[in-house]
C-alpha cells in the first residue's frame, strides 16, 4: 500500500473519490479533500466541481475586499452542509487566526482574514475557495468506506493547484494506476 495513503483508519490530509454509483447525485464524481477526521468525525472539502456563475470577485465584492489584481477564479462547491459559508484551501505558507494544518499537506482557513490577505497579495501562493462543506458523523465515513461509495488516494498537492477541476476526478483515479472508465456502476448479486 502507498505509504502516503496509510496513515491508519484515518484519511486526514487524503482525497475521496466518489465511485460510479454512490447514489447521491450531490456526489457524482466527486473529489473531496478530507480536512479533519478523527473518532469523532470527519470535515471535507469539495474541489472537483465549480458554482456555476460565482466567483472569487463575487465573493470579495460580499466583504467589501477590493478586487483590483486580484484573479476571477471560480469558486467551489465545497458540499451541501452550510452551502453559505466559505473555505480557503491553501498552502501551508500562510497562516491565519483559524488556519488548520492539515496533515501537513495543505491548510484550511474559514474566516475573512485569508480572503483580505489573498486580495492584498500577501496571503497563501496558492489557494482555492469553495462554499460549503462535506461532513460525516462519528463513524459514518468510517461505514461508508467498507461500502462501495468511496475511494481513498493520497493526498497529492498536484491534484488540488495543477489539476484542472473538470480532470480531478479521472486523474485521481488514474494516479492510483486505476481507469475510471473500468469502473462498474454498482457492485453485483451473488
Amino acid at each position: 500500500m502507498d505509504a502516503d495513503v496509510s496513515t491508519g483508519p484515518f484519511l486526514t490530509g487524503q482525497f475521496l473519490l466518489a465511485m460510479p454509483g454512490i447514489g447521491d447525485p450531490r456526489f457524482d464524481r466527486a473529489v473531496i479533500a478530507i480536512c479533519a477526521h478523527d473518532a469523532e468525525g470527519a470535515l471535507g472539502i469539495g474541489i472537483g466541481a465549480t458554482i456555476d456563475g460565482l466567483t472569487l470577485h463575487d465573493v470579495l465584492q460580499q466583504f467589501d475586499i477590493p478586487t483590483d489584481g486580484v484573479e476571477a477564479a471560480p469558486v467551489h462547491f465545497g458540499g451541501p452542509v452550510e452551502t453559505r459559508r466559505g473555505f480557503v484551501i491553501h498552502s501551508t505558507d500562510w497562516n491565519g487566526q483559524d488556519t488548520v494544518d492539515v496533515a501537513g499537506r495543505w491548510a484550511l482557513s474559514g474566516t475573512v482574514d485569508v480572503l483580505r490577505a489573498i486580495a492584498e497579495g500577501t496571503g497563501p501562493s496558492r489557494w482555492l475557495v469553495a462554499l460549503g462543506y462535506a461532513g460525516w458523523s462519528e463513524g459514518q465515513l468510517d461505514e461508508e468506506m467498507t461500502r462501495h461509495g468511496w475511494f481513498n488516494v493520497a493526498g497529492d498537492e498536484a491534484l488540488l493547484y495543477d489539476t484542472g477541476v473538470d480532470r480531478r476526478w479521472v486523474s485521481g483515479f488514474r494516479g492510483a494506476g486505476i481507469d475510471p472508465a473500468m469502473l462498474a456502476n454498482s457492485a453485483g448479486q451473488a
